[in-house]
């Protein structure tokens, strides 16, 4: 059986080697003459899958290491009986882990304290409830806009999105999609920034395409928003370089880049596909997560709350040096701002979650504590 990879995905072939041949190729070099003779094909986000790609190939099943599936054309793999799988929720806890660090990098730099603020959560499905969750650790006040959620189970804890606008904080988790009622490609337009509270924080993590570049823009240039922090941006990878110099973080959609979940989205097509062709799946997460390199840390209390919190974060994960590498592109030129907005995303840094480590704290039941474990720490008492 052979299988062609993204090479992006970690440990894809050492896994997939044991229920076939792998070939690992960058996500834009996968083209049909690649996959002709293919019975698996495993990609990530940058891999447009469709007939263009797969009405030649020998392709069987289809699986995306990611948990948006946008650039997928489900209805071509039904029709033509090749099997799929994607791995939602696998990347979750890494994106919302992601929102912690901007809010309390935006909280130090703007003197924020985010004890008491507001955050409106639009798209409150596997990263938007853990957005909300962890959160709510940090003592804010959390309300959630998810117009097919409030359909489908009639829970009033989900808002009409206009019940959001005067959040202090305002942050996107919702996929991408063209049509319906539930469309939300520029979802934040114009008409939404100048609804918007003034002095709003805005954060993008979902899709690009969701925002409007241009109306973000002109509400960056009124004042009317305190800080904007991007992750995804339209046009992927030819990146509005203009909007990057206005805004407080910028991303090179890594917001879901962690270790952990990178693996964990491998395990989850890779047991799929094992389902799929009727093989016993060897391998789990365990088998190729390695040791955290801060598996454990040590707070000062006599500094403030947030502090602590910022500085145990950071030990982890320092998203200004992401921030610091995306804003290299501006010293390329246009022709060479796209191969390097992917070599970010394709050379990324390992990054590992809160999870894996352990912060050693006086009090176990005190507030600091509480936050710590909220927000994804394991706690361990001196």
């Amino acid at each position: 059986m052979k299988i062609i990879a993204d090479e992006n995905i970690p440990f894809v072939a050492e896994c997939f080697s044991s229920i076939g041949e792998v070939e690992v190729v960058g996500g834009r070099e996968i083209t049909p003459g690649v996959v002709a003779d293919a019975d698996i094909l495993l990609a990530r986000s940058v891999t447009r899958v469709g007939a263009d790609l797969l009405a030649e190939s020998s392709v069987r099943f289809v699986g995306t290491a990611t948990i948006g599936f946008d650039h997928i054309d489900i209805e071509y793999l039904l029709r033509n009986n090749i099997g799929f799988a994607s791995a939602p929720g696998s990347n979750a806890n890494s994106a919302a882990e992601y929102v912690i660090a901007v809010l309390l990098n935006v909280g130090q730099k703007h003197n924020l304290d985010l004890q008491g603020k507001s955050i409106g959560v639009i798209g409150a499905g596997n990263v938007g409830s853990r957005v909300a969750k962890k959160a709510t650790a940090l003592g804010m006040r959390v309300y959630l806009n998810d117009p097919p959620l409030q359909r489908e189970t009639g829970d009033a804890k989900y808002l009409p999105i206009e019940e959001l606008f005067d959040c202090d904080f305002i942050t996107f988790h919702t996929p991408l999609t063209f049509e319906g009622v539930d469309k939300t490609f520029h979802l934040a337009d114009e008409k939404i920034f100048k609804l918007l509270k003034g002095g709003c924080v805005f954060f993008n993590t979902s899709r690009g395409g969701v925002v409007d570049s241009s109306a973000l823009k002109a509400a960056i240039k009124t004042g009317r928003l305190k800080a904007v922090v991007l992750d995804v941006w339209e046009n992927e990878p030819n990146i509005d370089t203009e909007l990057l110099e206005m805004v407080d973080i910028g991303t090179p959609h890594i917001a879901g880049y962690s270790l952990d979940g990178k693996v964990a989205g491998m395990i989850m097509i890779y047991k799929a596909a094992c389902k799929y062709f009727g093989f016993s799946a060897k391998f789990d997460i365990d088998s190729f997560l390695p040791e955290a390199d801060v598996p454990e840390l040590k707070i000062n209390p006599n500094i403030g709350k947030q502090d602590v919190l910022l500085g145990a974060v950071k030990k982890i994960y320092d998203i200004k040096k992401d921030d610091f590498r995306l804003r290299q592109i501006l010293n390329k030129q246009a022709e060479e701002s796209g191969e390097f907005f992917s070599g970010l995303r394709k050379n990324y840094p390992v990054r590992r979650e809160f999870q894996n480590t352990r912060v050693i704290v006086k009090n176990k039941n005190s507030i600091l504590a509480k936050k710590l474990k909220g927000i994804g720490f394991l706690l361990s008492q001196e």
